[in-house]
């Protein structure tokens, strides 16, 4: 089983930044891609960002420019910087990781409980 914990959420002005942390913990499994995905008050869920194993990095529309993904594979973390954040960015937001088993080569996604981020005009 694979733990998926995010923290850093928060009241923040507009123009201001958060940084959003997400930890997986547990043992035997490999994590592939991770993500950020957020929802809204009266919201479907939406990506927000993606990072591959490698680095490689994707942003939704609504957050480029001013969301960076990163992530620690030693550590099996991965970080979302926000900054310049609007209104519109408030949300719950869920860290996604993809995971292999050593007994299952098989992909599994794990969700976080998600984080309240609140902007204010």
């Amino acid at each position: 089983q694979v733990h998926v914990v995010e923290s850093g959420g928060g009241l923040v002005q507009a123009g201001g930044s958060l940084r959003l942390s997400c930890a997986a913990s547990g043992s035997g499994f490999s994590i592939y891609d991770m993500g950020w995905y957020r929802q809204a008050p009266g919201k479907q869920r939406e990506w927000a960002a993606t990072i591959t194993p490698g680095g490689i990095t994707t942003y939704a529309d609504a957050v480029r420019g001013r969301f960076t993904i990163s992530r620690n594979n030693a550590e099996n973390t991965v970080l979302l910087q926000m900054n310049s954040l609007k209104p519109d960015d408030t949300a719950v937001y869920y860290c996604k990781a993809i995971v292999s088993f050593s007994t299952n080569r098989a992909r599994y996604q794990y969700w976080g409980q998600g984080t309240q981020v609140t902007v204010s005009s």
